[in-house]
């Protein structure tokens, strides 16, 4: 009998706990017709998990926490809602979700794919920080593609 051939690698995991939420979320939100991107900075000293783009324009973050102790933390994410329309806590499903605020929605997630549980409610953004957000996104999103195509492009800028 002849052997199979082996299968595809499988690409690697993200390697913290966190990121392997934000990878589920991402691929969840990509399934509704968003444009994902992880790991964000909306403004100096803040950095978001997950912002996405949803096909109506709204902006939605996602903060990822993997266990008790990475929420309790957690000091900053109440600096995140002046950036988006609907805010959502992503967790994993052994997490004590009674332990996350009212009036933010809830992702179940794994490394694989995400369940929305909790619609956030909206709280739009004003026009002219939804430009400036928008362009920072687009800036970020294009960047890190020419980088994952030509890693030297920005070597001249430091």
């Amino acid at each position: 009998m002849k052997d199979a051939p082996d299968p595809a690698p499988i690409p690697d995991l993200p390697p913290m706990p966190g990121q392997r939420l934000a990878r589920g979320v991402a691929r969840m939100l990509v399934g509704m017709g968003h444009a994902p991107l992880c790991e964000f900075v909306p403004a100096g000293g803040l950095r978001v998990d997950v912002i996405s783009v949803a096909p109506s324009g709204e902006i939605w973050v996602i903060e990822c926490k993997s266990c008790r102790a990475d929420f309790a933390a957690d000091h900053k994410w109440q600096g995140y809602l002046d950036w988006c329309d609907r805010f959502f806590w992503a967790t994993d499903c052994e997490f004590p979700t009674e332990l996350l605020p009212d009036g933010s929605g809830l992702i179940v997630a794994d490394a694989y794919g995400a369940e929305m549980t909790r619609m956030a409610p909206e709280d739009r953004l004003a026009p002219a920080r939804r430009a400036r957000i928008l362009r920072d996104i687009a800036r970020v999103a294009a960047c890190r593609l020419i980088r994952s195509t030509d890693p030297d492009a920005f070597a001249e800028l430091g």
